[in-house]
């Protein structure tokens, strides 16, 4: 038996999925579904799903399926009035393993902030007030803890969602309220991985970087300029495989290598623009238009292979058998999912998309006007993948059962293609203009 500071409901209590590179939220749900229904059928251990792969509303935050931990789980489970019924499996602990709690959720970072005093009380009523469900930073949950070996208290954080409660926002919150009890901050920790967004962020806050962005990060430089290298070596590899007959990649991948192009035209017109005297003025706005290309285009080369993996996994699904009610049951749970998953990439793409456009159209207005044309040639370009792109979100929806998912996805795409028309229509006015002018 093991007992703790942080509540749990068993050996493993959390297993969570989360999209780092190369699969969708869609796709950690369906694998976490996946994983339940394996856990349970292989080992017994009775299944709770929270976060996005959560089947119930009262289910979606961790804490509230935890509660207080283990031994109120024992007590409460096999009363149908508590309401504690596994989501998959029978109402009954496993002897040795409990339960354990699966979910889908986008990067969390676990951070604590340690304090130079051994007053517990101090450090819960900090966590109370930074947290979220207590009116702090939304996004952020926190509890306070002693450290008896040192001595000293922690407020240990959750950031659920760090791009919008940072890692600094976190820290600055918990060392101004240590402050008004007069007590220091010793050192702060991060327990697991931390995204690299999280950490340039906190640097351009506490170093006071002024226009800070990714692409002056030689790492980021290097991966933009080797994006999509090891999968697709060449431009002239890529459309080889298109034209293999086989049907990856197809549509989607074009889409989004074609505003991978768009992109790096943009890229094209900002170094034409800089470092040159009479642009002078317009300079920073340019290289922070080329800082936020950069990362795009390799997003962009991703997601090209992203579409096509979706693809493969919405095939392997329908060759599943179907002999059986269970197996039906569960082909049809799974394709749902995968169809969901093929659904999003195309949609992302098209946000990407109209951002490209976006950028162009301030480069059109800033930047080199020699290189207008290119501007109006990326645009077309990014027009013609936003409008792709929704093809492929009409296509993956039509046998997605989720009414409000369709509805929703559909009328997103429709929303992307309007503006991405109204930008290239703009664009190619202003070249048209310029030419009319000479």
């Amino acid at each position: 038996h093991h007992a703790g500071e942080h509540p749990r409901v068993g050996a493993t209590d959390v297993l969570p999925f989360i999209p780092v590179r190369g699969v969708t939220i869609a796709d950690c749900v369906a694998l976490a579904h996946s994983a339940g229904e394996r856990i349970w059928r292989e080992l017994g251990i009775p299944v709770y799903f929270y976060e996005r792969a959560a089947r119930r509303a009262d289910r979606v935050n961790l804490e509230d399926v935890r509660r207080k931990g283990f031994e109120e789980l024992r007590r409460e489970i096999e009363d149908p009035a508590r309401n504690r019924t596994p989501d998959i499996g029978e109402a009954r602990l496993h002897e040795s393993a409990g339960a354990i709690v699966v979910g889908a959720r986008p990067f969390l970072i676990a951070y604590n902030v340690n304090l130079q005093t051994g007053d517990i009380q101090i450090a819960r009523r900090i966590a109370r007030a930074v947290r979220g469900r207590d009116g702090g930073l939304r996004y952020l949950k926190a509890l306070g803890f002693k450290l008896e070996s040192r001595g000293i208290v922690q407020v240990s954080m959750n950031l659920v969602d760090y791009e919008k409660t940072d890692l600094h926002h976190a820290f600055e919150a918990v060392r101004r309220e240590a402050e008004r009890y007069g007590v220091s901050v010793v050192s702060s920790e991060i327990v697991g991985l931390v995204p690299q967004a999280a950490i340039d962020s906190a640097a351009e806050y506490f170093l006071q970087i002024e226009n800070f962005a990714p692409g002056v990060v030689l790492e980021n430089r290097i991966e933009a300029a080797f994006a999509g290298k090891g999968e697709r070596e060449t431009v002239k590899d890529f459309v080889s495989e298109v034209a293999s007959g086989e049907p990856v990649p197809g549509g989607g991948a074009a889409a989004a290598h074609a505003a991978s192009l768009g992109a790096a035209l943009g890229e094209m017109i900002a170094h034409l623009t800089e470092g040159r005297e009479k642009f002078k003025d317009v300079e920073s706005s340019v290289r922070d238009v080329l800082s936020e290309l950069m990362p795009l285009r390799a997003r962009l080369a991703r997601a090209a292979t992203d579409d096509a993996a979706s693809f493969e996994r919405v095939m392997k699904v329908r060759r599943l058998p179907q002999d059986t009610e269970d197996e039906k049951r569960e082909r049809a749970n799974r394709l749902e999912e995968a169809l969901k998953g093929a659904a999003t990439i195309p949609l992302e793409v098209a946000g990407l998309g109209v951002q490209v456009l976006e950028l162009l159209e301030t480069l059109a207005e800033i930047g080199n006007p020699n290189a207008l044309s290119d501007a109006a040639t990326g645009a077309q370009l990014s027009l013609a993948a936003v409008a792709s792109a929704r093809y492929n979100v009409l296509v993956n929806t039509a046998d997605i059962e989720d009414e409000e998912f369709t509805k929703e996805h559909r009328s997103r795409a429709d929303d992307l293609l309007e503006r991405a028309r109204e930008i290239a229509a703009r664009i190619e006015t202003a070249l048209i203009e310029s030419i009319s002018e000479k």
